[in-house]
């Protein structure tokens, strides 16, 4: 039988599978050339043939480009195929993941207002909340966003619920059916994030979030060269404008109301915008997604698998079967786990040792590239965060995180097992 998890709508009426739409679907040749991909419009302006019809340009009542930093062709192109991706209505590109995740919040919370987020999110994201109590945002953290909790900590002054639907480096599933059902009958949007999962493993739109965001900086792109971010609108949340100040003169706009609200608001007052040369590089990226996230995904359940049988290390992996959501991988992501695990080695000096002995997996904060990528997050990535914000996020002082790669698994596993030796 076909399988459809992974398939999108094409041009017509036909379901597409995942690879055929990455390359297919929303990517028209360019109608001046016949390019395959989308040129760079490596351009600061846009000159049009009138002031009058600059002006309607600039009032949003004709097509075209002013000014790279409220638009650009390039970036457009890149914004049209997320959103197909995803299934959106729509999405506006952020020069990186972490002012996607910015612009998405700020774009419908004033001081006062409070987001319920999961604890065990990226130190970076954890950071940001700090910030965001400076202008008088509450995040009302959850040890792990399920129904149940989410419900006992929404007050009259909530207004989003933000998680990662993997964590990382944490690693817990979120139940995407259960916790967008609690938030649409409390009239809350639920923010995903949903980097570490990827479209290849779900689309959260069609589980019920009403926004999606990913760092695109890492699996996206996949070969570790952008920075870059994205926000994707599903069109589905009513915003109430006696609940969420600002929305009144964007109504409307319909289902578009956020997406105008955000484009012509703080996103496009930030500055915070996509550069056109990153916008292709994540396009060249993005065709490549789906033949680079199944071996990845193969080869952490095969090293997962290896380093739960080295003595004196704890493995944690989504997909193993001892992993405490394990039927949420079966159910949501079909059996795949995604591309990062965590080893516990019994000591940071010890972890300290493995790491500076493995020769193919590189020493590196990211995530997403085709190379093996390891890194100590309490030392690194969380070195701002409390200790008891790390242990509520799954860092401790013996954690490594790994990020597969494509390599060839045996080569991956030989590079663990030399490394390991030496300890």
């Amino acid at each position: 039988m076909r399988d459809t998890r992974n398939s999108l709508s094409g041009n017509g009426s036909e379901r597409l599978e995942f690879n055929t739409a990455l390359l297919h679907q929303a990517a028209p040749c360019d109608p001046a050339t016949g390019a395959t991909l989308p040129p760079v419009y490596q351009v600061s302006a846009f000159a049009q043939e009138s002031a009058e019809k600059l002006e309607r340009v600039f009032h949003n009542q004709a097509p075209g480009f002013a000014y790279t930093r409220i638009g650009n062709p390039t970036v457009d192109a890149f914004e049209k195929r997320i959103a197909a991706l995803e299934g959106g209505i729509g999405a506006i590109a952020c020069s990186s993941g972490m002012a996607a995740v910015t612009m998405a919040l700020l774009n419908i919370l004033q001081s006062g207002d409070e987001v319920i987020a999961g604890a065990g999110l990226f130190g970076g994201t954890i950071d940001l909340f700090g910030d965001l109590r400076q202008l008088g945002i509450t995040a009302r953290f959850a040890d792990t966003i399920t129904a149940e909790r989410v419900s006992a900590l929404i007050t009259d002054k909530t207004r989003a619920v933000f998680t990662e639907l993997i964590g990382n480096p944490k690693l817990n599933i979120v139940d995407l059916k259960a916790v967008s059902a609690l938030c649409r009958s409390r009239g809350i949007p639920l923010i995903i994030d949903s980097t570490t999962a990827t479209p290849f493993l779900i689309h959260p739109l069609e589980w019920g979030a009403d926004i999606v965001i990913h760092s695109t900086s890492k699996y996206i792109n996949g070969g570790g060269n952008a920075i870059s971010g994205i926000i994707i609108d599903s069109g589905r949340f009513e915003w109430d404008c006696s609940r969420y100040a600002g929305f009144s003169e964007y109504k409307k706009f319909g289902k578009a109301a956020y997406l105008a609200k955000l484009r012509n608001g703080i996103w496009r007052n930030t500055g915070g915008c996509l550069a056109p040369f990153n916008a292709f590089l994540n396009l060249v990226g993005l065709e490549t997604l789906g033949l680079r996230m199944e071996r990845i995904c193969e080869n952490a359940k095969r090293l997962a698998e290896y380093l739960q049988t080295v003595d004196g290390m704890t493995v944690n992996y989504p997909a193993l079967p001892q992993h405490p959501d394990y039927a949420l991988v079966q159910s949501q992501f079909g059996g795949r786990g995604g591309a990062i695990l965590t080893l516990r080695t019994g000591s940071k000096e010890r972890a300290f040792r493995l790491i500076n002995h493995l020769q193919y997996a590189l020493n590196a904060t990211n995530i997403g590239d085709v190379r093996t990528l390891v890194i100590h997050p309490a030392s690194t990535i969380y070195a701002h965060s409390t200790p008891e914000q790390q242990i509520t996020a799954g860092v401790y002082p013996d954690t490594i995180r790994i990020s597969t790669g494509i390599e060839d698994i045996e080569d991956l596993i030989a590079d663990f097992a030399q490394a390991i030796a030496q300890l």
